[in-house]
């Protein structure tokens, strides 16, 4: 299992302060040191929608190519791929919801007309020796209409249109879905959607992130996301909780990279972000191992 941390996208979308762009910097270069294989690192929104998102293209110019290599930008139609592509970035997750809805409250469009300009995207991305996902917001619930038809997933998983994109991104939007739901879902869209990484992103609303996390992997997910300390959730998204936490993923799952030394700079680093942005710390591993270094030590063995 992958681990893509998004703290710096997904993570800081709701947060009423900012980090200065010098400070997103030093998390994405202590997340790559620390072994993290993919970061999310911030979003083309429209910045009067998402403030925290604003300086995106800006971090983008402090980071080099091996370190962008591993980073991920979101975007939601051609244009914002194109104004990626110049400033640097070569991964890119282009995302719209499966409910039109939803779609309309979070890129301003219909869900059929973020799929038309879908192979536009691909055909920028690819064409700059880029990698393109497609990401499906809203996959199980939408705040808006309810339960979400695992057909019409399936329908744009498996839609022409979307050939060329990398992975897939299933997103459990507003951590509503149950691991049952997330287990049926995801391999679904791995047998019927073959050839492409399935990444998981999940909310920890009902607390079930984790569970619905390791659901997601044994059913064929390759890639979950996390956010240092639980912070995130949709501003389109009524209801939608935190990401589930980076570090009680890395807890449950126990990648070959991570050292005791390791997990405990990481759960101390999400302990620094939440609080210079005064937000609740939502990681039980956090909770658990008190920041004493002989839990982390007594936790990790």
């Amino acid at each position: 299992m992958t681990l893509r941390d998004v703290t710096l996208r997904d993570g800081l979308q709701l947060t009423g302060t900012s980090l200065p762009t010098a400070r997103k910097a030093e998390i994405v270069r202590a997340l790559l040191a620390a072994g993290v294989p993919e970061l999310e690192i911030g979003s083309l929104a429209r910045p009067d929608l998402v403030p925290p998102m604003a300086d995106t293209l800006d971090l983008v110019g402090l980071l080099d190519e091996d370190e962008l290599e591993r980073c991920w930008v979101w975007v939601a139609t051609p244009r914002h791929v194109q104004k990626a592509i110049a400033a640097g970035i070569r991964n890119v997750q282009y995302c719209f919801s499966v409910s039109a809805a939803h779609n309309r409250a979070n890129i301003g469009r219909d869900t059929e007309d973020s799929l038309a300009a879908l192979p536009a995207a691909v055909e920028t991305a690819l064409a700059a020796g880029g990698r393109i996902q497609l990401c499906l917001a809203t996959a199980f619930t939408c705040p808006f209409d309810g339960p979400v038809d695992p057909d019409r997933v399936l329908g744009i998983a498996c839609d022409p249109r979307a050939d060329g994109t990398c992975d897939i991104v299933v997103a459990d939007t507003l951590g509503q879905a149950v691991p049952a739901q997330v287990s049926s879902l995801i391999s679904r869209v791995a047998d019927e959607s073959p050839g492409r990484r399935i990444v998981y992103h999940g909310h920890d609303t009902w607390g079930l992130g984790v569970a619905n996390s390791l659901a997601a992997v044994s059913a064929g997910a390759s890639v979950v996301d996390g956010a240092l300390g639980g912070l995130g959730g949709c501003p389109f998204a009524p209801g939608a909780s935190g990401n589930t936490a980076s570090e009680d993923l890395l807890f449950a799952t126990r990648p070959s990279w991570l050292r005791t030394d390791v997990f405990a700079d990481l759960v101390r680093l999400g302990e620094s972000i939440v609080t210079e942005l005064g937000e609740p710390n939502r990681s039980r591993a956090r909770q658990g191992a008190r920041s004493e270094a002989e839990a982390f030590d007594w936790v990790l063995r």
